[in-house]
């Protein structure tokens, strides 16, 4: 891999990250490099998205077939009423425009199905999957699994979200293969069990504070920093303002 030269702008658009031992030159040129797939610009892939453009990532692909209605401005905070009715990816593409004019978007305004998934999540580095169903989270897990692509999964509730990182085609530090999300989830709910965003409401601030966590979690990812939570699912509960971390391993 080619390395990727940083220009005199980007160097000081980067500065804070660049003064950063642990991040540095070295790891701000990786983030240029990166390419990061982000599964829906809703709630939580409005925050990942333009954390991600901020943070430098070189290319980032948006996949969504929904437009911007009036009820998404609450949480889905990379949309703006003059952009009500438009595809999202759209909507996303000339926000991230705004945030960050070095990011190439790549929009896929359709929607994800096990036929088309693989070959999608082929192009891309690390995909983070911030879709609201859990048909699409099977199908962007086995997608990640099947052609070895790190995943930044996370889920939200009224008031609280999880967050996790699948690599199930690694061993962990134990010399054990990473768990993956069926380890985590053998199978859906029933259909019905658990409401949709529109039935039970969610608070806006919340998919910003678990998207921003993805985004933590991708930018780890890329550049080699810290430790991602492998085998580990974070869990924020917005109103007793607590986090709590339980282990998981393979089935």
């Amino acid at each position: 891999m080619t390395t990727a030269t940083l220009t005199a702008d980007e160097i000081e658009r980067y500065a804070r990250h660049i003064v950063l031992p642990e991040v540095g030159g070295a790891g701000q040129q990786r983030l240029k490099q990166a390419r990061v797939l982000v599964i829906g610009a809703g709630g939580l892939g409005a925050p990942v998205l333009e954390y991600l453009a901020a943070a430098g990532v070189g290319t980032l692909g948006v996949i969504d077939d929904d437009t911007v209605s009036l009820s998404n401005l609450q949480r889905q905070v990379i949309h703006g009423t003059d952009t009500v009715g438009m595809l999202k990816t759209d909507s996303a593409k000339a926000a991230i425009a705004r945030i960050n004019p070095n990011t190439a978007v790549e929009i896929h305004a359709f929607r994800l199905t096990a036929d088309n998934a693989p070959a999608l999540v082929a192009r891309y580095d690390i995909v983070v999957d911030g879709s609201d169903n859990f048909e699409t989270r099977y199908t962007v897990a086995d997608a990640c699994a099947s052609e070895r692509k790190p995943l930044v999964h996370a889920a939200v509730g009224r008031f609280d979200g999880s967050v996790t990182v699948l690599k199930p085609f690694e061993d962990g530090k134990d010399g054990k293969p990473n768990p993956g999300y069926r380890d985590l989830f053998p199978e859906a709910p029933p259909p019905g069990l658990v409401p949709s965003c529109a039935e039970a409401g969610v608070l806006g601030a919340l998919t910003g504070v678990v998207g921003t966590l993805q985004a933590m979690e991708a930018i780890k990812l890329i550049t080699g920093i810290g430790e991602p939570l492998v085998g580990r699912l974070l869990l924020y509960d917005g109103l007793a303002a607590r986090f709590d971390t339980i282990r998981y391993k393979r089935s």
